[in-house]
């Protein structure tokens, strides 16, 4: 029974990774098409019906490219940091919910802080290990920014996890049967919103690919394969915080459509946003990160733990 378990466990986790991977080409298929009719022009549309095979295309045509390595590279860091990229990606994945008999961690959200703090170090190797100043000026953009913006996200999750007294995801739907926690705390919603564009390196921040300064960043000096892997990693944790964000502050129970109407709603945001808003100028990217939002979380999980505090006291 128990070697079943495992192989049950085994297969579902390759079957959700297969499903991610296939909405992640799906989810590039829509930026284009929604950044083409935003300025006024037609997105891809000529492979397959409607541009519908294009994502697929593209990922044959990256993957059959030559792959290029710097002289100068350390190779080994070089080469393996995009693959650990994904595999961190798709990793914070096995905390989603399902119930299929899968992992559905009581700690889910620490394993998730957990993978997102080792999302770092890929981006600091891959920038480093390049041995390009572009890359490596990217590489540190990248790692500040990120740095900042999980302390408001590790904050603002502190807040609900006082209100949901649970690190699992499973209490956050269980907690938001009556209302959900977006009317109790709009304010921290848009911080949340704003904080996962940043996490993941999307206009208005993505200073760790600033055509205009760095050319592209910390993967300047990266083709074909582990370009392609970087691409489906950065989509693949959108994905994961569109995921997070209808959990937390949706309450929507996973195997409903309605959860994943408003995923895609949530990852529409994401690529509204790149097409609507200018770049961020940096140095406010950080005064905005440590002067606007860590105050803000302070305060609502202060104010959180307090009313638990004050619930208790009146139940006792």
């Amino acid at each position: 029974m128990q070697l079943f378990d495992i192989i049950l466990n085994f297969v579902g986790s390759l079957i959700l990774v297969v499903f991610v991977l296939v909405g992640v080409a799906f989810l590039t298929l829509l930026e284009r098409s929604i950044l083409g009719y935003m300025q006024i022009r037609k997105g891809p549309n000529k492979v397959g019906f409607c541009g519908v095979v294009q994502p697929f295309s593209d990922a044959i045509k990256l993957f059959n490219k030559e792959q290029t390595f710097p002289m100068s590279s350390n190779y080994m860091p070089y080469y393996f940091s995009p693959i650990f990229s994904l595999f961190i990606s798709l990793m914070c994945w096995l905390v989603a919910p399902f119930y299929a008999g899968m992992f559905i961690y009581n700690f889910g959200l620490l394993f998730f802080l957990s993978c997102t703090s080792l999302g770092v170090y890929t981006v600091m190797i891959a920038g480093w290990s390049s041995n390009s100043i572009y890359s490596l000026l990217g590489a540190l953009r990248a790692v500040a920014q990120t740095i900042s913006y999980e302390v408001s996200l590790a904050l603002i999750l502190m807040s609900f996890i006082f209100l949901s007294e649970g690190y699992s995801l499973v209490s956050f739907f269980l907690y938001q049967d009556y209302i959900w926690f977006i009317f109790l705390s709009f304010p921290l919603m848009i911080i949340w919103f704003a904080s996962c564009l940043a996490e993941t390196n999307r206009t208005p921040f993505d200073f760790a690919e600033g055509e205009s300064e760095l050319v592209s960043g910390f993967n300047v000096e990266y083709s074909s394969g582990g370009f392609a892997l970087i691409f489906m990693s950065e989509y693949a944790g959108i994905l994961f915080m569109s995921m997070l964000f209808v959990v937390i502050f949706l309450g929507c129970f996973i195997n409903s459509m309605i959860f994943f109407i408003e995923l895609g709603l949530v990852s529409f945001g994401f690529v509204w946003a790149r097409g609507t808003l200018p770049r961020y100028r940096y140095d406010k990217l950080m005064y905005l990160a440590w002067k606007g939002f860590l105050p803000i979380s302070l305060n609502y999980l202060i104010f959180f733990m307090g009313l638990k505090l004050l619930i208790l006291s009146l139940l006792v």
